[in-house]
């Protein structure tokens, strides 16, 4: 089984004006650039009104080695979602107003392919092999994961921040 290491938890909140479809392009577009795979584990709506709530999964992986893998779950929360009309320089655009957070937890997985398992003495020599021969590797790839996270959270804001002046 492979071993998994929590490296980073980050999270994001915005209140106020956004573009949901868009938003949701730009984080799926950014993941894709960065060569992570993506799939969508989960996406649920609750009407009530004329507002949405809005809870989505995704995990999103990246192949670092034949022993390496980073992980990303992406937690997002979208609450009381309603569409809005906003103006900006006298044309009027369709935008969406409400509450929205983005739990995001890296990870790296270590053989995640299982090919240390298939006897206790491989697992120990893994346990070896992790903690003496490669520790400079494994703190390389975590230092690269919290940078993928944080950059992430990072852009997001920023493209939050510029949607909601349109």
């Amino acid at each position: 089984m492979a071993e998994k290491d929590k490296v980073i938890e980050n999270k994001l909140k915005r209140d106020g004006i956004f573009d949901f479809k868009e938003t949701y392009k730009f984080i799926y577009r950014w993941l894709n650039e960065e060569n992570y795979d993506i799939s969508e584990d989960k996406y649920q709506e609750t009407v009530a009104g004329d507002a949405k709530d809005i809870e989505i999964k995704w995990t999103a992986t990246k192949k670092i080695s034949d022993y390496f893998k980073f992980e990303i779950v992406l937690s997002w929360r979208i609450l009381r979602l309603v569409n809005v009309e906003a103006e900006k320089d006298g044309r009027k655009l369709k935008m969406n107003k409400g509450s929205f957070e983005l739990k995001v937890k890296g990870t790296v997985i270590k053989d995640y392919e299982g090919r240390w398992e298939n006897r206790p003495a491989m697992k120990f020599l893994r346990g070896v092999y992790d903690r003496y021969v490669i520790r400079g590797r494994i703190e390389q790839y975590e230092d690269k994961l919290i940078k993928d996270v944080n950059d992430l959270i990072e852009e997001t804001k920023s493209f939050l921040t510029i949607e909601g002046m349109k």
